[in-house]
């Protein structure tokens, strides 16, 4: 479903991705993880066609988004079917809540009956109830407006859910309810997802069923990558052995 393939990307003399080769089946995750400044972000920008790398390769579902840049018609397709999620959300502020979930379905011209039918479905995924819909972001807590922002992610019912540090700002009982809930979620929809995180214990929750991966990153570059429990009994290096052993140890 994913594919990256020697990818590179520079910022004058910063060299933010360097290499990168990774792979994502369909229904897998892939859990980016590492400090900040690694290099993973930059990743998930590169899979939204939002950021062309210098060098390499990546697709999603067979559309190739690099190498030469791809037509405006190829990316407004894939983007419908990627859904995005950022750290706090990144809502609209002068809409509600419903309107911001609507946005994409409201571009796509749905009939309302089709958007208020998933519109339900959402709410009960996310646990949600239908008053929170009419509430702008500001009066929202910092775990609705992130189940807002999913249901907004969701609404489309996307091929890949891309999610950049998605619980990092919330309390600890919120970020551990969400957290339950989206890979719920996730698994229950068979969704092709990549998180990234600088939690190693949330890496180690997304990463637990047959497929997925875990890619520790450092400086740009891909340091170990594949199931979690190996990394953890088998490390490359000190720096890989160092960073999981926060989320093995007791």
């Amino acid at each position: 479903m994913i594919t990256l393939n020697s990818i590179t990307k520079q910022y004058g003399a910063l060299q933010a991705l360097d290499a990168v080769s990774l792979t994502c089946p369909q229904g897998g995750v892939l859990a980016l993880l590492g400090e900040s400044g690694s290099g993973k972000s930059t990743v998930l920008r590169i899979l939204t066609g939002l950021v062309q790398p210098n060098s390499g390769e990546a697709q999603i579902a067979g559309i190739r988004l690099t190498d030469t840049k791809p037509p405006r018609e190829v990316l407004e397709a894939l983007r419908l079917r990627i859904g995005y999620v950022i750290q706090e959300g990144g809502l609209f502020p002068h809409l509600t809540a419903e309107e911001n979930v609507l946005l994409a379905a409201r571009y796509r011209k749905l009939e309302a009956r089709e958007m208020q039918e998933r519109l339900q479905e959402l709410l009960a995924m996310m646990r949600l109830s239908h008053d929170v819909l009419e509430r702008y972001p500001r009066q929202l807590s910092g775990g609705q407006r992130q189940r807002i922002a999913l249901m907004r992610a969701l609404m489309l019912k996307p091929d890949v859910l891309l999610l950049d540090e998605p619980f990092s700002a919330l309390d600890p009982l919120i970020r551990r309810d969400l957290q339950h809930d989206v890979l719920a979620t996730i698994r229950s929809l068979g969704i092709t997802t990549v998180l990234v995180t600088h939690d190693v214990r949330e890496a180690r929750m997304f990463t637990t069923a047959e497929g997925d991966t875990l890619a520790v990153m450092r400086s740009g570059r891909v340091v170990q990558h594949g199931a979690f429990a190996h990394l953890a009994e088998a490390p490359e290096n000190d720096f890989v052995r160092d960073f999981l052993s926060i989320g093995t140890s007791p």
